[in-house]
């Protein structure tokens, strides 16, 4: 602290906009390990200083130079010099002092060797990026290391060796996190005379752990997503005379194409399926047979499309992510364009970290597709239109958009309950193989759940009268003509080739459809199902008394109970119709294992017999005397039962399973072609959507692991994923504002499991995709420690939803002509439905959760507060009102939700909004000085990681390592993109230019 105090002294006279860099002290053992980086924090840079000019002359006296410096390195035996990194340029002084500081990290490869080269420019004109090179200083890094205070003041010299100015190097002290942060032993009791409160040790551990393992570079999970990094250093003044050391960082995800190769394989099997599903309706009339073809031959074409896509994404093997200019490509059309996270890591004087993510993309839109007639809400609205227009002119029965959702629901609860029952039948008999009693009641219980479950399903008036309009497409149906009904309801049902018509007449149509004659048949279906399930349970608590009194007295309560149980439910239900699906003539199940368990086919009616369903005493294998014989055996005498369940079972999940794929094929039939051309556009936008957010849910899963209230909120109310756009409300970007609000408006189908990882390979950390249009799930596997650290609600495997919410505000010049000449209305109603949602999902955490899960902030202004001025700017209609974006986003981060911010191609106007809000948080949340705040937010925009992208737009030549090139050579890249012959005629040019050049100085 001495130390600290006799170096205190020469910063006091340093102006307070040089930041006070805290210097350390090295002796000549410890050079090495100062470059050897910080264990404890894999993003720490292994050097960084920060850079300051004074005096700088300029040829022309009557200005001031506009200058930058651009740092070069080389390393021995290396005989050439590379550019490393440059500052901002700070305009109309001779005493600039930089705002961002030039880090090598541990990928640099930097040793004590390495020499330094610092290039000051004087920058004329800006816009056309003439500039020229004042001077430059040469030093090496051992230099640095060896000073004391480790600060260099260099001359600048000339191309002629004349003096132009000089040049401070002033090193930052990198000691490791513990020690920075000082331990709670030693924090002093007051700082610039404000009191300071004692620190719970366990929390600056639990911090530390945090910091230290959620590096994009080197944690297990994230690097395995997230890769390409970029890193650049700043050091910003603050109120009280200290200074935040800044890490700005952007990745690319390997998501980018994982996910679309994922969704693009889960279509196309979902598809498939459907088309399978179509085949399996049997034969129908030729009319209904004609129907059917043409829906397969529209879903053959879009499959081969996906097929295609498929391949062509399996193919691919460039970049992680869709530059811009590929926007319109149609093989990457499913890839979101520019996807990156935008990560800034702020760090106070004492060393305590605060992390800030955002997720950038270009706007989810079909750019392939195009926008000549409009985006998804529009296209939405006249397909509905459409489809009003084909059933209201159309002689088939029409069904209510309730009965199609009420249908796809039905579909997906048979394909899960009968394979559930058939694995739950399974385990059944290999208990009662086992002779396991326990084993036998649990899933017995679980079996009789699963089966009336299913059955409930099945018992609907929208299952009967698919069903019956199911047989009356069939060729061979014959109309009954003495109906059953009333002869105000009768039954009229014309099935020739030339006419679709199935209307039932009367009082009510659509209840004398359910008419007693046609209801029974298929309630005998699903009663036997329920019979069988009876006797299987009558059959099991027998063998359980069995196994638990004397024989003989169990034999008599069994028989006694069986009988009793028989006459109440013949007294509750009269006579059962039982069904033998191996053998229509028999009145009982086979005692014998039947070769198939498949049942007959649908086309034919089941066989019903108006017995009543075999009683347990009348089995062969289920007789006292049989069971003496096999003492034990409980398997054989469950299993004729448990294949009449499952024959049973499948035979009904069958029938209703075709009569709603029938019901859907009438409703998708009049206006098939466009239903799968709007789908397979909703399909493009989704995909792009769904990719942004899974990155999103990881990085925030992964920074948030040890927060409880955020875990806490997670499972219990879901994640608040808070979509930006800039787009304008005119022309092409207008459509594609329709595609990205639908697009998100989807996400609310997504839910998230998070899963322990098979192994430690980058692959076993990637997320899988299942599930179908309906709704998909997205498992996240996390490393063994990660998952460890988990609530046990989340462990267990409990689904986690989506609350998507979505504010677009326009501010080009595209947008001052909507607000002149076109509509806004479009952005109004977007803004107003997310004002709506972000209100209910404030109001479900108010009523489940306590405000010790939010995260702590600076802000004077309170949640309410700040919904309550969001919903004011979102009603007044003010042209270009940002306050929309920034009241949303604050509202966001004090929500722990996850930010997304877009544009057209994430590039111009996504880098003005995502720096503008890092600048807005360092000066609301962590002090940074108003005095620097237009200062660093030039410099964020002209030397951040944001220019990366749009190098890595404007050509692949680029490495994603360089940052910004000198301004006079940027016209030469377009043309270094067309022909590589050309590179070497700009290497000429270039050489002659800067021989010409030095002549004319």
């Amino acid at each position: 602290m001495a130390g600290l105090r006799e170096r205190g002294g020469s910063r006091i006279q340093r102006p307070w906009s040089v930041y006070r860099a805290s210097t350390f002290e090295l002796s000549n053992e410890m050079i090495g390990l100062a470059l050897a980086g910080n264990s404890q924090d894999p993003d720490e840079p292994v050097l960084e200083f920060s850079v300051a000019c004074t005096d700088l002359l300029t040829p022309a006296l009557d200005r001031k130079p506009n200058s930058f410096v651009a740092v070069s390195c080389t390393t021995p035996p290396q005989a050439f010099w590379t550019k490393h990194a440059q500052t901002e340029v700070i305009e109309g002084t001779s005493n600039p002092i930089f705002l961002s500081s030039i880090a090598f990290f541990q990928d640099s490869n930097i040793n004590q060797q390495t020499q330094v080269k610092l290039a000051v420019y004087d920058v004329k004109d800006r816009s056309q990026g003439t500039m020229y090179m004042l001077g430059s200083a040469l030093f090496p890094v051992k230099e640095l290391l060896q000073e004391r205070s480790h600060r260099l003041d260099l001359e600048l010299r000339s191309a002629e060796n004349q003096r132009v100015g000089n040049v401070t190097i002033a090193a930052w002290q990198m000691e490791e996190r513990q020690d920075q942060r000082m331990s709670v032993g030693r924090l002093p009791d007051s700082i610039n005379g404000r009191t300071m409160l004692p620190v719970d040790e366990s929390l600056a551990e639990s911090m530390g752990v945090r910091i230290k393992y959620s590096s994009l570079c080197k944690d297990t999970l994230l690097r395995s997503v997230f890769g390409g990094t970029m890193s650049r250093m700043y050091r910003f003044p603050t109120t009280d005379g200290n200074h935040l050391r800044v890490l700005e960082q952007m990745a690319e995800s390997v998501l980018s194409l994982n996910i679309p190769r994922q969704f693009v394989k889960l279509l196309l099997e979902e598809d498939a399926s459907r088309v399978c599903e179509l085949e399996e309706l049997g034969e129908l009339s030729p009319c209904w047979e004609n129907l059917r073809r043409q829906i397969v031959s529209q879903y053959q074409t879009i499959i081969l499309a996906y097929q295609e896509t498929l391949t062509d994404l399996n193919d691919y093997r460039g970049p992680s992510f869709k530059a811009s200019n590929l926007k319109a490509e149609r093989k990457l059309e499913f890839m979101p364009t520019n996807l990156h996270v935008q990560r800034m890591r702020v760090q106070d004087e004492l060393g305590f970290e605060h992390t800030y993510d955002v997720i950038t993309i270009g706007a989810p839109a079909a750019h392939c597709q195009g926008f000549k007639n409009s985006g998804l809400r529009k296209l939405i609205q006249k397909f509905e239109e459409a489809k009003k227009h084909a059933l209201s002119s159309s002689q088939s029965i029409v069904y209510i958009p309730q009965d199609i959702v009420r249908a796809k629901e039905i579909i997906a609860h048979i394909n899960t309950l009968k394979t559930q029952v058939s694995y739950y039948a399974e385990r059944l008999s290999r208990a009662a193989k086992d002779r396991s009693a326990s084993g036998l009641e649990r899933t017995l219980a679980i079996l009789a759940d699963k089966t009336r479950q299913l059955v409930t399903v099945c018992d609907c008036k929208l299952l009967a009268s698919a069903i019956q309009a199911l047989n009356a497409a069939r060729p061979e149906y014959i109309a009954s003509k003495a109906s059953p009904s009333a002869d105000s309801e009768q039954v009229v049902l014309r099935n020739d080739q030339d006419t679709l018509l199935a209307k039932w007449s009367g009082r009510n149509s659509r209840s004398s459809l359910h008419a007693d004659w046609h209801e029974e048949e298929w309630e005998k279906v699903w009663l036997n199902v329920d019979k069988s399930l009876e006797c299987i349970i009558q059959r099991v608590d027998k063998l359980l008394q069995k196994e638990r009194r004397p024989s003989v007295s169990s034999q008599d309560s069994s028989q006694m109970d069986l009988q009793g149980g028989a006459t109440k439910k013949d007294d509750e239900k009269g006579g059962a119709f039982w069904i033998n699906p191996g053998s229509q003539s028999q009145d009982s199940p086979s005692s014998q294992p039947p070769p198939s368990s498949s049942p007959p086919p649908s086309s034919s009616p089941p066989a019903l017999s108006s017995a009543h369903p075999p009683s347990p005493e009348k089995e062969s294998y289920g007789s006292p005397s049989a069971e003496e014989a096999y003492p034990g055996e409980w398997s054989e005498a469950l299993y004729p039962l448990l294949t009449t369940l499952t024959e049973c079972v499948a035979m009904m999940s069958d029938t209703a399973k075709k009569s709603m794929v029938f019901l859907l094929m009438q409703d998708s039939a009049p206006t098939i072609a466009m239903d799968l051309s709007l789908q397979y556009r909703r399909d493009v936008v989704f995909c792009q959507t769904l990719t942004a957010l899974i990155c999103g849910f990881i990085i925030k899963l992964r920074n948030c692991l040890r927060d409880n209230g955020f875990l806490r909120q997670l499972y219990t109310i879901g994640l608040l994923a808070q979509f930006e756009s800039l787009l304008s409300t005119y022309g092409e970007e207008l459509a594609m504002l329709e595609d990205m609000s639908v697009g998100i408006m989807d996400l609310r189908n997504v839910t998230f499991k998070v899963t322990q990882a098979t192994g430690s390979s980058a692959p076993d950390m990637l997320p899988i995709i299942t599930g179908n249009r309906d709704g998909f799930n997205v498992r996240i596997p996390l490393p063994g420690t990660m998952f460890d650290a988990l609530p046990r609600e989340i462990q267990s495997g409990m689904l986690l939803r989506v609350q998507p919410v979505h504010f677009n505000v326009g501010i080009n010049e595209q947008q001052t002509l909507a607000e002149k000449f076109g509509d806004t209305s479009l952005q109004e109603i977007i803004n107003l439905e997310s004002l709506s949602r972000l209100n209910s999902y404030y109001e479900q955490f108010k009523e489940v959760l306590p405000e010790d899960c939010l995260p702590r902030s600076r802000s004077q202004t309170c949640l309410p507060e700040l919904l309550r001025f969001l919903g004011q700017n979102v009603h007044a209609r003010k042209n270009k009102n940002v306050d929309i974006l920034w009241q949303a986003a604050e509202i966001c981060r004090r929500l722990n939700g996850v930010r997304f911010t877009s544009c057209k191609s994430a590039k111009d106007r996504t880098a003005m909004s995502v720096t503008l809000e890092q600048c807005l948080i360092l000066q609301h949340e962590h002090g940074m000085a108003p005095q620097v705040f237009t200062q660093a937010l030039d410099c964020m925009r002209s030397i951040g990681t944001r220019e990366g992208v749009i190098q890595k737009n404007l050509s692949g030549l680029l490495p994603v390592r360089d940052f910004r090139l000198d301004p006079s050579l940027l016209y030469s890249l377009p043309l270094l993109a067309l022909s590589p012959n050309l590179l070497v005629v700009w290497i000429f040019l270039s050489v002659a230019y800067f021989l010409a050049k030095l002549r004319c100085s």
